[in-house]
Protein backbone atom coordinates (compact mmCIF):
# COMPACT_ATOMS: atom_id res chain seq x y z
CA UNK A 1 0.00 0.00 0.00
CA UNK A 2 1.16 3.25 -0.30
CA UNK A 3 1.41 5.81 2.63
CA UNK A 4 -0.25 8.90 0.14
CA UNK A 5 -3.27 6.66 -0.48
CA UNK A 6 -3.44 5.84 2.79
CA UNK A 7 -3.54 9.16 3.59
CA UNK A 8 -6.18 10.41 0.87
CA UNK A 9 -8.69 7.48 2.62
CA UNK A 10 -7.58 9.08 6.10
CA UNK A 11 -8.69 12.48 5.04
CA UNK A 12 -11.85 11.07 3.53
CA UNK A 13 -13.07 9.55 6.65
CA UNK A 14 -12.06 12.68 8.70
CA UNK A 15 -13.46 15.18 6.48
CA UNK A 16 -16.05 13.49 4.71
CA UNK A 17 -16.41 15.01 1.28
CA UNK A 18 -13.89 14.13 -1.89
CA UNK A 19 -14.40 17.47 -2.37
CA UNK A 20 -13.24 19.14 1.28
CA UNK A 21 -10.58 16.51 0.74
CA UNK A 22 -9.25 17.83 -2.45
CA UNK A 23 -9.18 20.95 -0.95
CA UNK A 24 -7.29 20.38 2.46
CA UNK A 25 -4.62 18.49 0.31
CA UNK A 26 -4.74 20.88 -2.91
CA UNK A 27 -4.99 18.52 -5.50
CA UNK A 28 -8.56 17.90 -7.69
CA UNK A 29 -11.59 15.83 -6.58
CA UNK A 30 -10.52 13.62 -9.20
CA UNK A 31 -6.77 13.24 -8.13
CA UNK A 32 -8.97 11.97 -4.69
CA UNK A 33 -10.76 9.32 -6.77
CA UNK A 34 -7.59 8.13 -8.19
CA UNK A 35 -5.87 7.28 -5.21
CA UNK A 36 -8.90 5.76 -3.77
CA UNK A 37 -9.04 3.50 -6.62
CA UNK A 38 -5.00 2.81 -6.79
CA UNK A 39 -5.73 1.77 -3.23
CA UNK A 40 -9.40 -0.36 -3.28
CA UNK A 41 -7.17 -2.45 -6.00
CA UNK A 42 -4.83 -3.57 -3.49
CA UNK A 43 -7.76 -4.47 -0.70
CA UNK A 44 -10.05 -7.30 -1.55
CA UNK A 45 -13.25 -5.63 0.83
CA UNK A 46 -15.09 -2.31 -0.47
CA UNK A 47 -13.31 0.14 1.83
CA UNK A 48 -15.57 3.55 0.59
CA UNK A 49 -19.59 3.29 -0.76
CA UNK A 50 -22.32 5.66 -1.40
CA UNK A 51 -24.54 7.42 0.97
CA UNK A 52 -26.49 9.97 -1.07
CA UNK A 53 -24.23 11.80 -3.73
CA UNK A 54 -21.22 11.52 -0.90
CA UNK A 55 -18.76 8.70 -0.98
CA UNK A 56 -18.10 7.66 3.11
CA UNK A 57 -16.26 4.68 4.34
CA UNK A 58 -17.61 1.17 5.13
CA UNK A 59 -16.41 -0.28 8.36
CA UNK A 60 -13.17 -1.93 6.58
CA UNK A 61 -12.47 1.56 5.10
CA UNK A 62 -12.70 2.68 8.84
CA UNK A 63 -10.36 0.30 10.06
CA UNK A 64 -7.77 1.31 7.38
CA UNK A 65 -8.22 5.08 7.74
CA UNK A 66 -7.43 4.12 11.75
CA UNK A 67 -4.35 2.07 10.61
CA UNK A 68 -3.29 5.26 8.53
CA UNK A 69 -3.00 7.07 11.31
CA UNK A 70 -0.84 4.53 12.93
CA UNK A 71 1.34 4.61 9.48
CA UNK A 72 1.66 8.62 9.04
CA UNK A 73 2.40 8.57 12.99
CA UNK A 74 5.27 5.79 12.06
CA UNK A 75 6.25 8.08 9.71
CA UNK A 76 6.53 11.00 11.14
CA UNK A 77 8.43 9.63 13.97
CA UNK A 78 11.07 8.23 11.54
CA UNK A 79 11.65 11.81 10.23
CA UNK A 80 11.73 13.03 13.35
CA UNK A 81 14.87 10.72 13.98
CA UNK A 82 16.44 11.43 10.66
CA UNK A 83 16.00 15.13 11.95
CA UNK A 84 17.98 14.58 14.93
CA UNK A 85 20.57 11.90 13.06
CA UNK A 86 21.36 15.02 10.37
CA UNK A 87 21.26 17.33 12.98
CA UNK A 88 23.66 15.31 15.53
CA UNK A 89 27.43 16.90 15.54
CA UNK A 90 28.44 13.78 17.39
CA UNK A 91 27.16 11.16 15.50
CA UNK A 92 30.48 9.20 14.24
CA UNK A 93 31.86 9.47 10.95
CA UNK A 94 33.33 6.84 8.55
CA UNK A 95 36.43 7.74 6.92
CA UNK A 96 38.31 5.85 4.82
CA UNK A 97 41.56 7.01 2.93
CA UNK A 98 44.62 5.99 0.53
CA UNK A 99 47.53 5.43 2.17
CA UNK A 100 48.86 8.82 1.97
CA UNK A 101 46.08 10.70 2.73
CA UNK A 102 45.33 8.46 5.80
CA UNK A 103 49.01 9.43 6.67
CA UNK A 104 48.21 13.41 6.36
CA UNK A 105 44.77 13.77 7.40
CA UNK A 106 43.89 10.98 10.38
CA UNK A 107 45.60 12.60 13.12
CA UNK A 108 43.90 16.16 12.18
CA UNK A 109 40.78 14.22 12.39
CA UNK A 110 41.79 12.34 15.48
CA UNK A 111 43.03 15.44 17.35
CA UNK A 112 39.65 17.38 16.63
CA UNK A 113 37.89 14.48 17.73
CA UNK A 114 39.43 14.69 21.28
CA UNK A 115 39.12 18.51 21.14
CA UNK A 116 35.09 17.96 20.84
CA UNK A 117 34.35 17.26 17.22
CA UNK A 118 32.65 14.31 15.91
CA UNK A 119 33.95 10.73 16.56
CA UNK A 120 35.70 9.66 13.59
CA UNK A 121 35.91 5.44 12.74
CA UNK A 122 39.39 5.20 9.74
CA UNK A 123 39.63 2.89 6.99
CA UNK A 124 42.52 3.21 4.81
CA UNK A 125 41.89 2.12 1.15
CA UNK A 126 44.07 2.46 -1.49
CA UNK A 127 42.58 1.62 -4.78
CA UNK A 128 42.02 2.08 -8.67
CA UNK A 129 40.77 5.71 -9.21
CA UNK A 130 37.48 4.26 -10.49
CA UNK A 131 36.99 2.25 -7.50
CA UNK A 132 36.91 4.95 -4.89
CA UNK A 133 33.29 6.35 -5.33
CA UNK A 134 31.99 2.43 -4.78
CA UNK A 135 33.83 2.97 -1.62
CA UNK A 136 30.81 5.89 -0.57
CA UNK A 137 28.78 2.79 0.18
CA UNK A 138 30.15 1.70 3.42
CA UNK A 139 31.88 5.15 4.52
CA UNK A 140 30.48 8.18 5.18
CA UNK A 141 33.53 10.25 3.63
CA UNK A 142 35.89 8.76 1.17
CA UNK A 143 39.37 10.64 0.66
CA UNK A 144 40.23 9.99 -3.04
CA UNK A 145 43.02 11.35 -5.77
CA UNK A 146 42.26 11.37 -9.56
CA UNK A 147 45.05 12.97 -11.54
CA UNK A 148 45.05 15.54 -13.78
CA UNK A 149 43.00 15.56 -17.08
CA UNK A 150 41.58 12.22 -15.88
CA UNK A 151 37.75 11.98 -16.13
CA UNK A 152 35.82 13.73 -13.20
CA UNK A 153 34.14 11.68 -9.98
CA UNK A 154 30.93 10.52 -11.57
CA UNK A 155 27.98 12.47 -10.28
CA UNK A 156 26.27 9.85 -7.52
CA UNK A 157 29.09 11.50 -4.97
CA UNK A 158 29.45 15.27 -3.66
CA UNK A 159 33.19 15.96 -4.02
CA UNK A 160 34.93 18.66 -2.02
CA UNK A 161 38.47 19.34 -3.35
CA UNK A 162 40.94 19.36 -0.97
CA UNK A 163 44.42 19.73 -3.16
CA UNK A 164 46.04 19.97 -6.31
CA UNK A 165 49.35 18.65 -5.40
CA UNK A 166 52.42 18.29 -7.60
CA UNK A 167 54.00 15.15 -8.13
CA UNK A 168 58.24 15.62 -8.02
CA UNK A 169 60.69 13.46 -8.02
CA UNK A 170 62.26 11.34 -5.18
CA UNK A 171 65.71 11.00 -4.83
CA UNK A 172 68.34 9.58 -2.58
CA UNK A 173 69.88 12.49 -0.65
CA UNK A 174 73.51 11.69 -2.07
CA UNK A 175 71.80 11.58 -5.50
CA UNK A 176 74.04 14.47 -7.86
CA UNK A 177 70.63 15.66 -9.44
CA UNK A 178 69.77 16.84 -5.51
CA UNK A 179 71.79 19.53 -6.59
CA UNK A 180 69.54 21.50 -8.88
CA UNK A 181 66.71 23.15 -7.86
CA UNK A 182 64.74 21.08 -10.71
CA UNK A 183 65.42 18.14 -12.92
CA UNK A 184 64.29 17.29 -16.19
CA UNK A 185 62.61 14.19 -17.91
CA UNK A 186 66.12 13.76 -19.93
CA UNK A 187 67.75 13.36 -16.30
CA UNK A 188 65.74 10.71 -14.81
CA UNK A 189 64.26 8.84 -18.36
CA UNK A 190 67.24 6.33 -18.22
CA UNK A 191 66.87 5.51 -14.23
CA UNK A 192 65.33 2.85 -12.39
CA UNK A 193 62.26 3.75 -11.10
CA UNK A 194 60.19 2.27 -8.35
CA UNK A 195 56.46 2.12 -9.56
CA UNK A 196 53.10 1.00 -8.02
CA UNK A 197 51.76 -1.80 -9.10
CA UNK A 198 49.22 -1.55 -12.19
CA UNK A 199 45.72 -0.54 -12.36
CA UNK A 200 46.76 2.32 -9.76
CA UNK A 201 46.71 6.16 -10.30
CA UNK A 202 50.16 7.11 -9.87
CA UNK A 203 51.58 4.41 -13.11
CA UNK A 204 50.04 7.16 -15.81
CA UNK A 205 52.69 9.78 -14.81
CA UNK A 206 55.73 7.58 -15.14
CA UNK A 207 53.99 6.92 -18.33
CA UNK A 208 53.95 10.08 -19.66
CA UNK A 209 57.43 10.54 -18.54
CA UNK A 210 58.64 7.65 -20.66
CA UNK A 211 56.25 9.01 -23.73
CA UNK A 212 58.19 12.28 -23.08
CA UNK A 213 61.55 10.79 -22.95
CA UNK A 214 61.01 8.82 -25.76
CA UNK A 215 62.05 5.53 -24.08
CA UNK A 216 60.68 2.83 -21.56
CA UNK A 217 61.36 3.39 -18.36
CA UNK A 218 63.13 0.40 -15.88
CA UNK A 219 61.18 -0.34 -13.14
CA UNK A 220 63.39 -1.92 -10.32
CA UNK A 221 60.21 -2.50 -7.72
CA UNK A 222 56.59 -2.08 -7.57
CA UNK A 223 55.44 -0.77 -3.90
CA UNK A 224 52.42 1.28 -3.57
CA UNK A 225 53.10 2.18 0.37
CA UNK A 226 55.29 5.59 0.13
CA UNK A 227 56.45 5.15 3.03
CA UNK A 228 58.16 2.09 2.05
CA UNK A 229 58.76 3.47 -1.25
CA UNK A 230 61.03 6.53 0.46
CA UNK A 231 63.13 3.80 2.31
CA UNK A 232 63.92 2.08 -0.86
CA UNK A 233 64.97 5.27 -2.41
CA UNK A 234 66.60 6.55 0.64
CA UNK A 235 68.81 3.11 0.48
CA UNK A 236 69.50 3.98 -3.38
CA UNK A 237 66.67 1.18 -5.05
CA UNK A 238 65.99 3.93 -7.38
CA UNK A 239 64.40 6.97 -7.51
CA UNK A 240 60.30 7.27 -7.62
CA UNK A 241 57.18 10.00 -8.12
CA UNK A 242 56.17 11.60 -4.80
CA UNK A 243 53.13 13.98 -3.84
CA UNK A 244 54.47 17.40 -2.69
CA UNK A 245 52.31 17.36 0.31
CA UNK A 246 51.41 14.21 1.42
CA UNK A 247 54.45 12.33 0.80
CA UNK A 248 56.26 10.74 3.81
CA UNK A 249 59.42 13.02 5.33
CA UNK A 250 62.52 10.48 5.09
CA UNK A 251 66.13 12.20 5.83
CA UNK A 252 67.46 10.04 3.05
CA UNK A 253 64.93 11.35 0.48
CA UNK A 254 64.86 14.71 -1.25
CA UNK A 255 61.65 15.68 -4.14
CA UNK A 256 62.76 18.13 -6.65
CA UNK A 257 59.88 18.97 -9.30
CA UNK A 258 60.25 18.30 -13.00
CA UNK A 259 61.10 21.35 -14.82
CA UNK A 260 59.59 20.73 -18.28
CA UNK A 261 56.73 17.95 -17.58
CA UNK A 262 53.85 19.49 -15.32
CA UNK A 263 52.39 16.34 -13.28
CA UNK A 264 49.81 16.86 -10.34
CA UNK A 265 47.28 15.15 -8.50
CA UNK A 266 43.80 16.34 -7.43
CA UNK A 267 42.79 15.11 -3.42
CA UNK A 268 39.20 15.06 -3.02
CA UNK A 269 36.93 14.30 -0.11
CA UNK A 270 33.88 11.85 -1.62
CA UNK A 271 30.51 11.83 0.02
CA UNK A 272 26.97 10.62 -0.97
CA UNK A 273 24.72 13.29 -1.48
CA UNK A 274 22.16 12.68 0.83
CA UNK A 275 25.06 12.12 3.53
CA UNK A 276 26.45 15.52 3.00
CA UNK A 277 23.38 16.77 4.97
CA UNK A 278 24.83 15.29 8.10
CA UNK A 279 26.15 18.62 10.60
CA UNK A 280 28.80 15.58 11.78
CA UNK A 281 30.21 15.00 8.29
CA UNK A 282 30.15 18.60 7.11
CA UNK A 283 31.94 18.95 10.68
CA UNK A 284 34.64 16.60 9.13
CA UNK A 285 35.05 17.67 5.84
CA UNK A 286 35.70 21.57 7.64
CA UNK A 287 38.81 19.89 9.19
CA UNK A 288 40.16 18.31 6.43
CA UNK A 289 39.43 21.19 4.69
CA UNK A 290 41.83 23.21 7.11
CA UNK A 291 44.12 20.58 7.62
CA UNK A 292 44.73 20.49 3.51
CA UNK A 293 45.08 23.88 4.13
CA UNK A 294 47.96 24.08 6.65
CA UNK A 295 49.97 21.00 4.17
CA UNK A 296 50.40 23.79 1.72
CA UNK A 297 50.91 26.09 3.68
CA UNK A 298 53.83 24.48 5.19
CA UNK A 299 54.50 22.87 1.37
Amino acid sequence: MDARQLAVLRELGDRGSVTAVAEALFITPSAVSQQLAALQRNVPVALTRRRGRTLVLTDAGQALAAAATEVATALARADAAVDVFLADPRGPVRVSAFSSAATAFFPPLLRATSAGGPPVVCAEHDVAQSRFPALCADHDVVLAHRLDHSPPWPTTVSVTSLLREPLDVALPADHPLTGQASVGVDQVVGQPWIAVHEGFPLLAPLEAIAAAGGRPLTIAHRVNDLTVVAGLVAAGGGIALMPRHTAPSHAGVVLRPLGDLVLARHVDALVRPEGAYRAAVTDVLDVLTRAAGRLVGDG
